[in-house]
């Protein structure tokens, strides 16, 4: 019990507030808040203006966001940062190439993606033309995961404990009148999610769009990451995609998983 109040303690003293501060200021910024006065970051952030203007200018010394005189945006350096992750992923570049083959293969646009809290964040993405073009996709999109392909692979992947816990403590929220809001109905895809190997989801984000995902295991057999294609057209049934997609979904992310490092 001493260890473990001195081990909170120590990590309550290490906590570094102004970083926190640092990081709300940039992630004040997105797609609906591209562009910013000081007003709407001390509004956002909870800080007062004065604690906004020093983190504000301080990030613009260091080249992670543009001033104009009027507004703040964020500047292209901020990429590093989010880089910085993909980086240190050792298979990242292979997922991305073999997801562009699959792309030029089937024609369907291909994400892999990992969790991220309640969300799925895609690490690698790879854009097709044949189908309406899906807004808002690319690397370091956030979907809920409890509503994508990928976040279901990864969910019924976890321990039944793990997912239960997990569950306990996202919000469900309705996108369509398809999406599942019952922890008892998602409990349910869960296994099946489980027992089949595979995920489809059908317009529980948005009409018209359905999305078939796996899982990309490390050597040991754990899934590390998911892939999924998304297709956006209500002409084509959930048993249709199953039947066309899943085979060469299932050899992309076996071809991820014979390209890790031993």
């Amino acid at each position: 019990m001493v260890k473990s109040g001195k081990s909170a303690k120590t990590r309550r003293f290490a906590f570094v507030q102004s970083l926190e501060r640092g990081l709300a200021v940039i992630r004040s910024f997105d797609e609906r808040h591209s562009e910013q006065t000081l007003t709407d970051v001390a509004k956002t952030t909870g800080l007062d203006r004065a604690a906004a203007r020093r983190f504000l200018l301080t990030l613009e010394q260091l080249g992670y966001v543009e001033h104009d005189g009027k507004v703040f945006r964020l500047a292209p350096q901020i990429l590093q940062l989010g880089y910085a992750y993909l980086s240190s992923l050792p298979w990242w570049h292979h997922a991305q190439r073999v997801g562009e083959r699959l792309t030029a293969r089937i024609g369907v646009a291909t994400a892999v993606g990992v969790l991220d809290g309640p969300d799925v964040v895609y690490v690698a993405y790879a854009s097709a033309g044949r189908f309406p073009v899906l807004a808002n996709r690319s690397v370091g999109t956030h979907l809920p995961a409890v509503t994508s392909a990928v976040g279901r692979v990864l969910i019924a992947a976890m321990a039944k404990p793990d997912e239960r816990n997990w569950l306990s403590g996202v919000k469900l929220e309705r996108f369509t009148p398809l999406t599942r809001t019952s922890r008892a109905d998602i409990e349910r895809a869960l296994d099946t999610v489980r027992q089949s190997g595979y995920s489809i989801v059908d317009q529980e984000l948005e009409i018209g769009l359905r999305s078939l995902g796996v899982p990309i295991r490390n050597r040991r057999g754990g899934a590390i990451a998911g892939l999924s294609i998304s297709i956006l057209d209500s002409r084509i049934s959930p048993e249709a995609i199953v039947k066309k997609y899943l085979p060469p979904l299932q050899e992309a992310a076996d071809e991820i998983t014979a390209g890790l490092p031993t």
